[in-house]
């Protein structure tokens, strides 16, 4: 269950052997290893040292650890950039990134794609039968430094070859397109360049389909890696290990070639950089924000289709926030068991020990630079002997989907309408208000089943086709719709018969104008569920429906249709507390909302409750509960753990 990414390159080959036995003795099953070392194993062109890898391979397996073999390609060698400077991408400004830091290559490049088969099929060649070792993980995150979307001459013929399959004349692609609008006509595909360094903003269709683009390149790319691994590597895992609260590139369409997912968790950076009020923001800093570890959690389970890893979790300061400030204590076995609870087959630590030089050297491991433990190697180890003793049951299906959409994160980057308007942000809350009401969530793609689910909320689906809007038609469950779905077409059009466009098979309402509102500008709406002020987005609708709530125009802010609800507004967190509340009520739920900081999660009969927060807090256990882990009163940055009858 528990694993730790380890750097053998880094250390005295006389430290591997004893680094090893105390991973064992500390309760550690999987390592992770190899996934920066390209220069080491091939030093020269053609000439590989595969010596040192052999060694750290046979001692980390020696002591009964299964190795996870990273393939190198995030970091291809000096040599190789001398060789062929092409590969190296060119960011949005049209300037080449350069060698001395990582992903320093072009996901188009034909070049890198043939030295990266080279190298994993070295690789794979070599170690896919090797005993020790377990599985791959292709890569390392995979558009981090915003490294997805490349500019370069090899970008600009993939992407026009893209364009070609994709519409197959060049008239369908004007059509597509608009291009008569500021006399955009192209006569040849050969004469579409990439959507960067226009004068003015570039054709919101055109940057779609590139975004669209490269996220298939990316997933070509790891394809081509995933086939030389299946090839030479037979019956071994392969994985990749994700980001978070990153959508330059859709993970379900990449995890389709995968075994399952795995992602990069750490609580306190990513909460660093959302925007929170100054007070959540502080009140938060040692711990993260209650919902963002369990947000990408169940997205990644989602993404590997039930299976996900932690494959890096974060263990003490990191190095790259804003700022960094050391977890609480409690809270790196806080994370683990949350994790698990969210359906984690394994949490993996990064990294075993704090390198003392380049880059990283400010971001905490399991052991000080100096070898001697750190705060994090003590609650693993206490999560280890506690695991001894539980044999955790198969994660249920929760009873709400959320549907969320890759796509519609880069349709609202590209035209968002008003500075504030975020498609993560609003996920969030979507989310955050389910979690606040100890409501478990499954995350799934637009078009993907939803029958058995309760509830089904849409944040937001601008382009709606024909598998999502079936998925709705099907669901038994209420169906909350959220503001500009279906707003645009495939095209990145409005719809000819105006939005939500094909969800008007649902509802009868049209959106017929949208305005922005900046901050501190908001509008009353009132109704059955009381009153609220919104601000950010609203929506002018005609329909014969009756609204549930009304701004003081008497335009409607939420319709409902039997089953379907459509929200015209961006929700404030009171009126989506209170909407889910009594939806969830309505759908036969068991809504319970929540202390501050206090989150539940529940995996098969077994409940968890976390306390993100300073001070005690009561755990919602029934009386009689017998408690697993912990107890009625759980203390600061600590859990509980009950079976339900």
């Amino acid at each position: 269950m528990l694993g730790v990414c380890y750097y053998p390159e880094h250390w005295p080959k006389e430290r591997w052997k004893e680094d090893a036995q105390r991973m064992r003795a500390l309760g550690l099953t999987y390592v992770r290893i190899g996934e920066f070392a390209w220069a080491l194993l091939e030093p020269e062109p053609g000439q590989l040292a595969w010596d040192w890898l052999d060694e750290a391979i046979a001692t980390l397996a020696g002591e009964g650890l299964k190795v996870v073999l990273g393939t190198p390609t995030a970091t291809p060698p000096k040599w190789l950039v001398d060789r062929h400077p092409e590969i190296l991408p060119v960011d949005r400004e049209g300037r080449r990134r350069r060698f001395g830091g990582r992903r320093h290559y072009c996901f188009s490049s034909p070049v890198y794609r043939e030295e990266t088969r080279r190298i994993v099929s070295l690789l794979a060649e070599r170690y896919g039968r090797h005993p020790g070792v377990v599985g791959f993980q292709t890569d390392n995150e995979y558009g981090c430094h915003g490294t997805v979307r490349c500019y370069c001459p090899r970008c600009r013929a993939a992407f026009q070859g893209w364009l070609r399959e994709r519409y197959g004349e060049v008239e369908a692609l004007n059509r597509a397109w608009g291009t008569v609008f500021w006399s955009q006509r192209y006569r040849d595909f050969a004469e579409v360049e990439l959507p960067h360094l226009t004068v003015a903003e570039a054709n919101p269709s055109h940057l779609l389909d590139y975004y669209r683009f490269a996220s298939d390149q990316v997933r070509a790319y790891n394809r081509l890696q995933v086939e030389i691994l299946r090839a030479f590597a037979p019956g071994k895992f392969v994985t990749h290990n994700f980001m978070g609260f990153f959508t330059d590139l859709d993970p379900f369409a990449l995890a389709e070639d995968l075994d399952f997912a795995s992602w990069d968790s750490y609580p306190l950076g990513l909460t660093d950089l959302m925007p929170l009020s100054q007070e959540e923001r502080v009140r938060y800093a040692r711990t993260g924000h209650p919902d963002v570890a369990a947000f990408h959690h169940d997205l990644y389970r989602a993404v590997g289709r039930g299976r996900f890893w932690v494959m890096e979790q974060q263990p003490g300061p990191v190095n790259w926030a804003p700022h960094n400030p050391s977890p609480a204590p409690g809270m790196v076995r806080l994370w683990t068991w949350e994790a698990l609870a969210h359906g984690a087959e394994v949490v993996s630590y990064f990294r075993w020990r704090q390198v003392p030089f380049a880059q990283e050297q400010m971001h905490a491991g399991l052991h000080r630079p100096d070898g001697l433990p750190d705060q994090g190697f003590f609650e693993v180890k206490r999560v280890a002997e506690e695991l001894k003793g539980l044999s955790l049951p198969p994660s249920a299906r929760a009873p709400v989907a959320l549907v969320y959409d890759p796509e519609a994160a880069w349709v609202f980057e590209i035209q968002p309408q008003g500075a504030e308007w975020s498609y993560l942000g609003l996920v969030y809350l979507f989310y955050t208000t389910l979690r606040r009401l100890g409501l478990d969530v499954d995350i799934v793609p637009p078009g993907a089943p939803l029958e058995g689910y309760a509830l089904v909320l849409v944040p937001s689906l601008p382009i709606v086709r024909e598998a999502a809007l079936n998925a709705f038609r099907e669901a038994k469950g209420i169906v909350l719709l959220g503001p500009r779905s279906g707003s645009k077409t495939e095209a990145f059009q409005i719809p000819e018969n105006l939005p939500p466009g094909p969800l008007q098979a649902l509802l009868p309402l049209k959106v017929v104008r949208v305005e922005s509102l900046p901050p501190g500008l908001e509008e009353v709406a009132e109704g059955a569920l009381g009153r609220f002020a919104l601000g950010l987005w609203r929506e002018w609708v005609e329909s014969p429906l009756a609204p549930l709530l009304a701004f003081g125009d008497g335009r409607g802010a939420l319709f409902r249709e039997g089953r379907y609800l459509y929200l015209a507004a961006w929700p404030s967190p009171e009126l989506l507390g209170r909407l889910v509340l009594d939806l969830a009520s309505e759908a036969g739920l068991k809504p319970l909302p929540l202390p501050e900081g206090l989150r539940l999660r529940r995996r098969g009969r077994w409940v968890f409750a976390f306390n993100y927060g300073p001070a005690p807090a009561q755990a919602p256990a029934p009386e009689g509960a017998r408690f697993l882990l912990g107890g009625p009163r759980i203390p600061p940055y600590d859990l509980a753990l009950w079976e339900e009858a």
